[in-house]
């Protein structure tokens, strides 16, 4: 297949940052997406409705010119998140979810959850207000191996939260392992599952490839290779609370390769792409709209974008680097050939 058209995509993860960022991270994510989820680890943290529709409207100003591209927003979880301020997110069109990290798991998550109990009253009023909870689904015990936190996580924390609020719908997001597939496929109808494009490409190795390398580093940490061959059946299986999510994650350079870098790798630049590779190499691609494009509005209650986005089967070279405002961002694959790019873009290089 040389060609695909598939209805226009959402990403049901994403990180576009904020500043002078936004201008780049949004152009990537509007050239593919109709809609994203914006995730609200900022610096600090989008806790409340006023913060999210501010950070909304600077993501909108940051949009191209002519983009109808669509911010869906969410708001960060925290220990004093009350049942009114869920009341005031679910009265609000443009907030869909709130987001729980485990305090300590991941960038920015110094504000998020210590303890699950305190939050009863709130994950009512979520289940009672159809408002979904978003999971970063990790341990932050200091006891457990940081290649078995989502699967301690699973067993524990979202044990809980699904058996103590049965109607509530609940996310794992960037689900990396076979025992997270596990849950998902054994839940009803309110649990679902985002997979990543690295977490489908990558296992743990590329870590490790000729040295310690920072870009591939990300939060839930790349696991084994039969877990990522758990996350490729579910994804090109077409079950249909299993969709996509790039938890694409830029950061500068510098803070990548340094002492101690940054959790988070950028994907957003070839997103899209990058399913269509490994959906071809998988012997799939006729699963991947489902997954790209209806799998999520329907676990969201919305209807799927009516435009189309078309895909040409050429390769082309990533880019060394992105100018991300003032810093450079290494994305995934850097200096090397993704098969399959945007048409729009094969034209514009002189198809």
């Amino acid at each position: 297949m040389q060609e695909l058209t598939i209805l226009q995509p959402d990403d049901w993860h994403l990180h576009l940052r904020d500043g002078d960022t936004l201008p780049g991270t949004v152009a990537h994510a509007a050239r593919r997406f109709g809609r994203a989820l914006i995730m609200p680890n900022l610096q600090p943290a989008v806790t409340t409705v006023e913060d999210a529709l501010s950070y909304r409207s600077r993501i909108m100003a940051a949009r191209p010119a002519g983009s109808d591209f669509e911010p869906l927003m969410s708001l960060y979880l925290t220990d004093h998140t009350s049942p009114a301020e869920v009341q005031r997110a679910a009265d609000n069109p443009h907030i869909i979810a709130i987001k729980l990290y485990p305090a300590g798991a991941t960038t920015h998550s110094e504000y998020g959850v210590t303890g699950l109990s305190g939050l009863a009253a709130t994950f009512e009023a979520m289940e009672a207000l159809g408002l979904p909870l978003l999971v970063h689904g990790e341990s932050t015990e200091p006891g457990v191996d940081v290649f078995d936190r989502e699967a301690r996580f699973v067993q524990r924390e979202l044990t809980w939260i699904v058996e103590r609020f049965p109607a509530l719908r609940v996310v794992l997001e960037h689900v990396t392992t076979a025992e997270g597939v596990d849950f998902v496929r054994q839940g009803g109808a309110t649990i679902a599952a985002t997979i990543t494009a690295h977490h489908l490409l990558l296992n743990r190795n590329a870590m490790f490839d000729g040295g310690l390398l920072p870009h591939a580093y990300c939060l839930p940490v790349l696991k084994r290779e039969r877990h990522r061959e758990a996350l490729l059946e579910a994804a090109t299986s077409g079950h249909a609370r299993f969709f996509l999510g790039t938890d694409s994650a830029p950061h500068p350079r510098a803070r990548k390769e340094s002492a101690c870098g940054c959790a988070g790798i950028y994907t957003a630049h070839a997103s899209i792409e990058l399913y269509a590779q490994v959906f071809e190499q998988a012997s799939a691609l006729g699963q991947l709209e489902a997954f790209a494009s209806l799998h999520g509005p329907r676990f969201y209650g919305r209807e799927p974008n009516a435009r189309q986005l078309v895909l040409q089967r050429r390769e082309w070279e990533v880019p060394p680097t992105y100018r991300l405002g003032t810093t450079d961002t290494v994305p995934l694959f850097a200096g090397q050939t993704v098969a399959w790019q945007l048409a729009s873009d094969y034209a514009a290089r002189g198809r």
